[in-house]
């Protein structure tokens, strides 16, 4: 028997299951598809490694969050490549979106404005980021459901700081309304591409702390790993098994029984017995294979969060490096019409491998990654034909409007194909291929968030469709909240000595004391 089985081989799942073999614990991990990754994955064709979502990892250097992972566990950072910045490509201008917080400054000035107004509404942002970029990476957690989870809150967002918590039932619609720039069409059009990049949402519907961390993220720090996702989950799949974990890949996991001490996991390969369960896929999935009493938890916010889902559309190629020669960044994000609502290549990101990356592609070829939001609703009931008309034409159209940044791009490819819903469904298995999350409103954020503990002992959630919701970072600390609350029910039962696991966890606090 395990002490804990993890549903979903994500990013979320995988951090969690190595933290908590790390502390002690044995740990067995289940993954559907063929390999580690889920939405931060990857796959390969004809020599190129592509990512299939994320690109690069947030907040991964030492003593923050990502960082902090990877030392718990005793992991060397992953080599990479840190992006200094990359591009936003409006309609009539582009914009460098330093990782320096002096160059940014200076560039937001320069290009977006620098009217009284425009210096008080970035100064708030300036300040809700840095208080909830600290708050984060010193543990907070929410919901707060105890008096503990409020005091740890107050810890982590700091006495003097306490005043910023007002902003919470803020959306960026109401800061941008209050400082008088909602008009601002510039400021409005950047400000939406990076709230729907990272939260997902809008300018008028998105929390304002949220989107606050959000379109501040790359400050938090930028890597894309050698040879892409694919080198991250070679290095951490390897490290994870030096650790004594087990990693089951297309191993589906089709039901879960049993309660705190005694669950058993049903897979094809056979049922595993376990005394603690962590899904790591989406709260849909959860609610079909769980237990009852689980399912019967999550349908408030199943009925709450459906309307919420959101979907992508990606195209991959390999290319030859001369067709991305000529610019600085590697990185850009793209904007065609400020008038056109966002999704299908109005509001793009670009994403292409390092020069010299012979992981990701052959020498004298780069991987080129064309993402855009769209709505699930538009991949359904397609017929195969309608289908693959509308995956060529969306794809040609990606491909087109990245031409603004890369004008020989897609000339000579040797590798062309497209992802969409439908391709996330099949190969990650999430419900209409509804992917990172839901889009984050007021109503389903923050306080309003899908808890990891949801009251039934022994089984908590974790990955993007809880709290903080989605992207690397969002999965990696939610990982250390749940590994937290599965050592305190380890201790409760006894197993494991209580005075071996006090010499090997320490709080998040004296952790952050530290850095």
């Amino acid at each position: 028997m395990h002490d804990v089985a993890i549903i979903g081989a994500g990013m979320a799942g995988m951090a969690t299951a190595a933290r908590l073999q790390a502390m002690g614990l044995s740990t067995i991990v289940f993954e559907a598809h063929g390999q580690a990754g889920g939405c931060a994955g990857f796959y390969r064709r004809a020599g190129f490694s592509f990512d299939v979502g994320a690109t690069t990892l947030v907040d991964f250097e030492s003593g923050v969050v990502g960082g902090e992972m990877l030392e718990r566990i005793g992991m060397p950072v992953i080599p990479g490549e840190p992006l200094p910045g990359y591009m936003a490509w409006l309609p009539d201008r582009t914009i460098t979106l330093h990782r320096d917080p002096q160059k940014w400054r200076k560039e937001r000035s320069r290009l977006l404005g620098d009217t009284p107004a425009h210096r008080r509404f970035w100064k708030l942002l300036d300040r809700l980021a840095d208080v909830f970029w600290r708050a984060s990476r010193r543990g907070v957690k929410l919901p707060l459901r105890s008096s503990a989870d409020v005091t740890q809150a107050i810890r982590a967002v700091g006495l003097t700081n306490l005043p910023a918590v007002r902003y919470l039932n803020w959306t960026m619609g109401d800061a941008l309304h209050a400082h008088r720039l909602r008009g601002d069409k510039a400021l409005v059009g950047l400000l939406g591409m990076l709230i729907e990049d990272t939260v997902h949402s809008t300018v008028d519907e998105a929390p304002l702390v949220n989107a606050a961390l959000g379109i501040t993220i790359r400050g938090a720090g930028l890597t894309r790993a050698t040879g892409g996702m694919r080198g991250f989950w070679q290095a951490f799949v390897k490290h994870y098994g030096s650790l004594g974990g087990q990693l089951h890949v297309g191993c589906p996991v089709t039901r879960v029984t049993g309660r705190l001490g005694e669950f058993l996991v049903e897979t094809r390969r056979g049922a595993f017995p376990a005394r603690q369960v962590v899904s790591a896929v989406p709260m849909e999935l959860t609610a079909r294979l769980a237990p009852q009493v689980v399912g019967e938890r999550l349908k408030p916010f199943l009925r709450r969060d459906a309307p919420s889902r959101g979907g992508a559309v990606v195209v991959f190629l390999g290319v030859p490096e001369v067709e991305v020669s000529g610019q600085q960044f590697t990185h850009h994000q793209l904007l065609h019409d400020y008038a056109t609502p966002l999704g299908n290549g109005n509001n793009m990101f670009v994403s292409v491998s390092a020069a010299g990356d012979t992981a990701s592609a052959p020498t004298g070829f780069r991987t080129v990654m064309l993402s855009t939001h769209c709505d699930l609703k538009e991949w359904r009931s397609l017929s195969p034909q309608e289908y693959r008309e509308q995956k060529t034409r969306l794809g040609q159209r990606l491909i087109a409007l990245a031409r603004r940044v890369y004008p020989r791009l897609g000339m000579d490819a040797k590798v062309f194909e497209a992802g969409t819903p439908r391709t996330y469904e099949r190969f990650t298995h999430r419900p209409e291929g509804a992917v990172g999350g839901v889009r984050q409103t007021l109503g389903n954020a923050n306080q309003n968030s899908v808890p990891h503990d949801i009251g039934v002992p022994g089984f908590r959630l974790v990955g993007d469709t809880t709290w903080p919701g989605l992207g690397t970072v969002a999965c990696v600390l939610g990982s250390q909240i749940v590994a937290e609350g599965v050592i305190q029910q380890a201790r409760r039962l006894t197993r494991i000595s209580p005075r071996s696991l006090d010499r090997q966890v320490e709080t998040p606090d004296a952790h952050a004391a530290t850095h």
